[in-house]
């Protein structure tokens, strides 16, 4: 029986302010990513979510980003190689700590954001996360873009990788995600997002925004849970792949 896991974005609620649909999301997927604190996320928030997701059974995983809580970590920034290190051991070991707490233990490690876009093309910035991420723990694995240049250095890092393909954002011609910042970045049709998803693990291929064909290595869909409908996704899409 082929096997695909189901990831989703959660513990990005902070202080007053609650985003997303976390419990809900939580009974369709197999793999939740934390936010760290640092693009979302506090401690209370994480030590909740961390507790929702054990109850569930779900693999926990560390979802570190840029210091950028204004702009929600979706805004590039200039990282040296030890800046890069220190910001993914800083926040994938506070996650630990949390797990560790509660009687877990961390699954995975996937960058959020403009981190995980820029980490996509940049292969210095890759090595430093696959590097941070073997130091803290060589079981963890390694969330990845399918066929970046983070996969690459997770794989040089002797790291499982796991390729990752998104159910509601399409694609550029380079296998790349379409910046938010462009029309058509996120789907919100169910029956496109189906569409999509089916034809990546069936055919491990996508079709680009600009209608050209492009193979694809699907070992994990994520799903986001502060899309409007990311709930009804979630149980289609969970129905369906079943």
């Amino acid at each position: 029986m082929m096997k695909i896991d189901l990831n989703c974005d959660l513990g990005e609620s902070f202080g007053a302010y609650t985003i997303g649909q976390d419990e809900e999301m939580m009974k369709y997927v197999d793999s939740v990513n934390i936010a760290c604190g640092f693009h979302a996320g506090d401690p209370v928030v994480m030590m909740k979510t961390v507790e929702q997701a054990l109850s569930h059974g779900l693999k926990i995983g560390a979802h570190p980003g840029l210091p950028d809580l204004q702009g929600f970590g979706r805004r590039s920034m200039a990282l040296n190689p030890q800046e890069a290190y220190s910001l993914i051991l800083y926040q994938v070991g506070a996650l630990q700590a949390i797990v560790k707490a509660k009687g877990g233990t961390l699954s995975h490690v996937k960058p959020h954001g403009a981190l995980y876009n820029m980490a996509a093309k940049d292969a210095e910035l890759s090595q430093s996360i696959a590097k941070a991420v073997r130091d803290i723990d060589d079981s963890l694995i390694l969330f990845g873009l399918s066929g970046s240049e983070l996969t690459s250095a997770g794989n040089e890092a002797g790291l499982t990788v796991a390729h990752e393909v998104f159910a509601d954002r399409t694609y550029q011609s380079d296998g790349s995600l379409t910046p938010r910042s462009l029309p058509n970045s996120v789907l919100h049709d169910a029956d496109k997002v189906e569409e999509q998803v089916m034809r990546m693990v069936k055919r491990q291929e996508v079709v680009t925004a600009s209608g050209e064909v492009i193979s694809i290595q699907a070992d994990t869909i994520c799903l986001h849970g502060d899309n409007i409908e990311g709930v009804s996704l979630a149980r289609r899409l969970k129905e369906k792949l079943s």
